[in-house]
């Protein structure tokens, strides 16, 4: 059996009333101890960060990227942990100001203390292939 709409009614009102009550105690959140570069998208963004730039080739090659879009390991890509896809960056390798322009169209780094990780075409365009992992300055483009 159904009850009557009005004790309906007033079992929602009194429904509602103990969420708004309890609402207040317990759900203030913690400031976020996550760092800048692992920022929620509603965070602004740095639009310059330093680090450590590793790159990608061979073995993911033809494999599909974050974005859905097959890994192209000659095209100038990169993986980002937290910037849009199609984001365009300046990419500069602080050990010998060589530069390159890359696309993020994958999540990376794996490896914790690096920024960015780079196609094989973007790590060569560097001068970074013999390295391996470089002092990079990126910037995002407008």
């Amino acid at each position: 059996m159904v009850a009557p709409v009005s004790a309906r009614v007033t079992r929602a009102w009194c429904i509602l009333g103990t969420v708004l009550a309890l609402g207040g105690e317990g759900c203030t959140t913690a400031p976020s101890s996550r760092p800048a570069a692992l920022a929620s998208p509603s965070q602004p963004r740095p639009t310059t960060q330093t680090g450590q730039a590793s790159w990608y080739g061979e073995p993911h090659h033809r494999q599909l990227t974050a974005s859905g879009e097959r890994f192209d390991m000659h095209a100038l890509t990169a993986a980002h942990p937290t910037l849009p896809f199609g984001t365009r960056l300046r990419v500069v390798n602080l050990d010998n100001a060589r530069e390159v322009e890359v696309r993020v169209n994958d999540r990376g780094p794996a490896v914790p203390g690096r920024i960015i990780d780079l196609s094989y075409a973007a790590a060569r365009a560097l001068g970074a292939v013999g390295a391996g992992v470089v002092p990079v300055r990126v910037t995002v483009l407008p």
